[in-house]
């Protein structure tokens, strides 16, 4: 996949796939590349170490190899419980639903029907063809692993894998298919066109609307506003994509950054879409690299939400969706960052986020939580927990969408289950005003989950929860699932090196 990462952080890395422990949850920091993945933790090393300790007694108990019960949900449950004993009682999980066997599936059958709408995804196209993306796979062979062979083949990035990840091997019931610009056109993952026909395809396979497609628009490019115009009238996307970045690889030498709130730039883009009735904007926010003040000098500043407040306020007709809810990637361990939170109440730049609304008396900003909340729940829960409470108190519950950045983390399953089962911890509550999150098919979470993305992208819950199960997808999956078909517990991103 495209990166931030320069090549003296590249060589601190390892592709997921192969170095990673294949656990339920992961057990570090995977990064999807726009930012530098930390080594993994003592307390992560301990949460592996249990779940292994665990899938090794447990697995025999329910008569399956280690390998399957941890693809499992009863080999879920044990990850959980696994991080509650690291990091305290956080995930609301059971010691029955890892020890007796069906008490896990009972719960995951009895969920297995929510609603979930998926608001950021990805693949790469079939013609994919730069090289660098396959560039960590030969750095692997020659260094890590010379038996490797078609390990990190670009089919894991592909549509079939990506309707297998995503579909199959989740309970995502409707996906967001995103894009991303880059000044270097090869690096394009899908096209604008590749978005919609892969949104057709899908749609008419399942007979049901089960893929939703952006747009990915790009200001100061030449004829930027005559694609727009194409979009609108052929493409015809569910919400349009952008980076205020610009190239979202290196700082732009094309200076293909921007704000929001630029009136010449952009208010006659959002004039021309309030008229077309496509009224949600997406936009990249946060996850710069471990170094960015060094590496994005006078850049930088436009993956901050300085821009978005009074576009915002200009334009209360639009949606302004943040993506990563503008989280800036932890710049120091997990625990210094929750301890800064504790002794400060802010998380750097998705606290600036949620302030907005207050601010400024908005109510059309929207935080998604696409790898700022997968990395967080993995590098400590405590924190993934005032990250929600952090944007649910200033945001909204009715504000905060669910997205997962897969498949760059394969099945999103682990992700949704984290969400699930996650609860502010009462101490937290207490001290920083935070309302519980609830039940995993509570107010709160099937709000995140779905309820508010339906609401932005026009999608009738009661009519698409009759259509879904007995579309052609969800045969598939029933198909696979009887021939017992599971979860590789793959990721595919990138995680720290470890030390020899």
């Amino acid at each position: 996949m495209p990166h931030y990462l320069s090549d003296e952080e590249l060589k601190r890395t390892a592709p997921a796939e192969l170095a990673s422990f294949r656990s339920p949850i992961p057990t570090q920091i995977v990064s999807n590349g726009e930012f530098n993945p930390l080594p993994q933790t003592r307390e992560q090393a301990r949460v592996e170490a249990r779940i292994k300790e665990l899938a090794a007694g447990l697995g025999k108990k329910h008569g399956m190899s280690r390998r399957r019960f941890l693809a499992s949900s009863a080999g879920m449950a044990a990850a959980f419980l696994a991080m509650n004993e690291v990091f305290g009682p956080v995930f609301d999980v059971s010691p029955a639903e890892a020890s007796s066997p069906g008490v896990a599936d009972l719960r995951t059958s009895a969920l297995a029907g929510q609603f979930i709408i998926d608001d950021q995804t990805h693949f790469v196209r079939d013609d994919f063809k730069q090289d660098g993306l396959l560039d960590l796979a030969k750095y692997a062979r020659q260094h890590w692993n010379p038996a490797l062979v078609g390990e990190n083949d670009l089919a894991r990035y592909k549509f079939e894998n990506y309707v297998k990840e995503i579909f199959v091997d989740s309970d995502t019931k409707i996906a967001l298919l995103s894009g991303a610009p880059f000044d270097d056109r090869t690096w394009d993952l899908l096209s604008n066109d590749q978005i919609a026909m892969a949104r057709a395809a899908i749609n008419k396979i399942a007979g049901s609307r089960r893929l939703l497609g952006h747009t990915v628009f790009t200001p100061k490019r030449a004829g930027w506003m005559d694609e727009v115009d194409r979009a609108i009238s052929v493409l015809k996307p569910d919400s349009w994509k952008g980076y205020t970045i610009g190239d979202p690889l290196f700082p732009s030498k094309l200076g293909s950054y921007w704000r929001l709130d630029d009136q010449k730039l952009m208010y006659p883009f959002y004039e021309k879409i309030v008229k077309a009735g496509i009224t949600t904007v997406c936009i990249h926010k946060g996850l710069l690299p471990l170094d960015y003040e060094k590496s994005w000098p006078g850049v930088w500043e436009y993956n901050t939400v300085w821009d978005v407040g009074q576009a915002a306020k200009d334009w209360p007709r639009i949606n302004f969706v943040i993506y990563h809810s503008a989280l800036r990637a932890f710049l120091e361990s997990p625990g210094a960052s929750l301890a800064e939170f504790d002794q400060t109440g802010r998380i750097k730049w998705a606290t600036d986020l949620a302030e907005i609304p207050a601010k400024l008396g908005v109510s059309n900003v929207y935080g998604e939580i696409g790898t700022s909340f997968a990395n967080s729940a993995v590098a400590n829960p405590r924190f993934a927990a005032a990250l929600l409470g952090t944007l649910v108190r200033g945001l909204g519950a009715d504000r905060v969408v669910w997205g997962s950045d897969s498949l760059w983390y394969g099945s999103p399953q682990w992700q949704i289950e984290a969400l699930r089962r996650l609860e502010i911890p009462g101490d937290m509550q207490r001290k920083h005003g935070f309302a519980p999150l609830g039940p995993a098919d509570g107010i709160v979470k099937s709000a995140i989950f779905a309820g508010n993305s339906a609401r932005l992208y026009g999608v009738d819950v009661r009519a698409a929860q009759g259509a879904i199960p007995r579309d052609k997808v969800a045969a598939i999956k029933a198909e696979y699932v009887a021939m017992g078909g599971m979860r590789s517990n793959a990721r595919y991103g990138y995680v720290h090196r470890a030390r020899a």
